[in-house]
């Protein structure tokens, strides 16, 4: 595993650690679901984060899918930001980071070019 080489690259995956253990501390912690199992919601919010860890070694290829999946948790934070009162603060911050870790791969791209 090569270690980050910019700042940048820094940010995103300290973006992408925080938005993993939001979900775990969202979900099996502060506001478990009452209708589904929490283990199957954990299952379908943390493991599509763990997968880009393959491409770790790679580390702009790794964000690069992060930032591709951020797209759904984005989407997921402001649709709950909008439906659950109780849970908006957390989805807040699921949106924020998703902002930071889409944010860090516009910066590396236009630092390439």
């Amino acid at each position: 595993m090569t270690t980050p080489t910019t700042t940048t690259q820094r940010v995103g995956l300290y973006a992408w650690a925080a938005l993993l253990v939001l979900q775990v501390v969202w979900y099996a912690w502060l506001y478990p679901p009452q209708t589904m199992s929490p283990l199957l919601t954990l299952a379908l919010t943390v493991v599509p984060l763990l997968l880009p860890l393959f491409a770790l070694p790679n580390v702009t290829r790794a964000l690069l899918w992060v930032g591709t999946l951020a797209l759904f948790y984005f989407c997921h934070g402001v649709s709950e930001t909008w439906s659950s009162p109780a849970d908006r603060w957390l989805a807040m911050i699921e949106v924020v980071l998703t902002l930071l870790l889409i944010g860090t791969l516009g910066a590396g791209v236009r630092r390439r070019r």
